[in-house]
């Protein structure tokens, strides 16, 4: 019989409901424990906890894994998990497809200027229908530069090839293969000046690291064409606000999209502007609360679901387990 893995859980981070679909997709020796007290007597092997505390990773001599059930890595968490490099740490890749999803559908949003058009609509204003040529942005035939071209990007990448456009992606390593299917020219980040004079739409779904951190800016604006787009589902720092700001303002952009942002509200708080330019003030920005990973919904958990159970499986049967996060790099 293979030996237990004893798997501790944070309700906090992984709610019954998704783990009950967890556990039938998971191997006959896998056993989950939520309450560590009811179980005070397991040396736990992997834990399912975005913050683990250092009491938990002194106390657990087995641990050998901790696994985030989302994509996003904090630095706190990288810096606390460096100092125990006995335990890996990795995450969860289940929103892909919403986040890709949601790319897309700020991409469209903003390129056919659909929040100002549905404004003026639900005023039964028709005006837009005679003077579309300044608010209509036609993608077919155009040039989508993705940074960060990880499982997300690809996903991306796959709906914009099929709306007839040309990809391009940008990723630490442009040699490791990609989706079957994808027709894309891949480069490393130093390409990145040299690929914006001709990108159309830039795609932002890079995570957040020192080096990514105001990648986009003045300069990588102006190198853009006029008219031209951004969407961000990466993360909000990776743009200078100001930059952007200006760049919407003044009309170097055509639009822009985003889903992350530089602020948020706190805990159980719903009101907070959020960026310290007033962004939220121009019409030509199509905003979301960051809700990409589409959270909470019945098909994001099952992606989530999946996703956990294919690294538990891995770990009980001696695999290499996926998704491994290296913490030099921050993903």
């Amino acid at each position: 019989m293979s030996k237990e893995l004893n798997v501790l859980v944070d309700p906090h981070f992984l709610s019954n409901e998704t783990l009950a679909l967890v556990r039938p997709k998971l191997d006959d020796n896998i056993v989950i424990t939520m309450d560590p007290v009811e179980n005070d007597q397991v040396d736990f092997d992997v834990m399912i906890d975005g913050s683990p505390k250092p009491e938990e990773l002194e106390k657990y001599t087995q641990l050998r894994h901790i696994i985030m059930p989302w994509a996003g890595v904090s630095v706190n968490l990288r810096e606390k998990i460096a100092a125990y490099p006995h335990i890996s740490l990795h995450n969860s890749h289940h929103n892909a497809v919403t986040t890709g999803e949601m790319a897309i559908a700020l991409m469209m949003a903003a390129a056919r200027s659909i929040p100002p058009v549905d404004a003026l609509m639900h005023n039964c204003d028709w005006t837009p229908r005679e003077n579309s040529n300044d608010i209509n942005y036609v993608l077919y035939g155009r040039t989508a530069l993705i940074l960060g071209f990880g499982a997300i990007g690809q996903h991306v990448g796959l709906t914009c090839q099929a709306l007839g456009m040309d990809v391009l992606g940008i990723r630490r390593d442009p040699t490791k293969p990609i989706t079957a299917g994808l027709k894309a020219k891949v480069f490393s980040p130093s390409a990145l000046h040299d690929l914006l004079p001709k990108t159309d739409v830039l795609i932002i779904t890079i995570p957040l690291t020192d080096e990514s951190k105001n990648m986009i800016g003045k300069e990588e604006f102006a190198l853009m064409p006029d008219k031209s787009m951004l969407i961000n589902v990466g993360r909000g720092p990776v743009v200078d606000q100001y930059a952007l700001y200006d760049a919407l303002s003044n009309g170097k952009l055509h639009a822009a999209g985003i889903d992350v942002w530089w602020n948020y509200p706190e805990r159980g708080e719903h009101i907070q502007q959020p960026a310290d330019a007033p962004l939220h003030e121009l019409p030509n920005l199509v905003m979301s609360p960051h809700r990409g990973g589409a959270g909470g919904t019945g098909q994001a958990e099952t992606l989530r679901a999946n996703e956990i159970a294919k690294l538990l499986n891995a770990a009980a049967r001696g695999e290499e387990m996926p998704n491994k996060v290296d913490l030099s790099l921050g993903y």
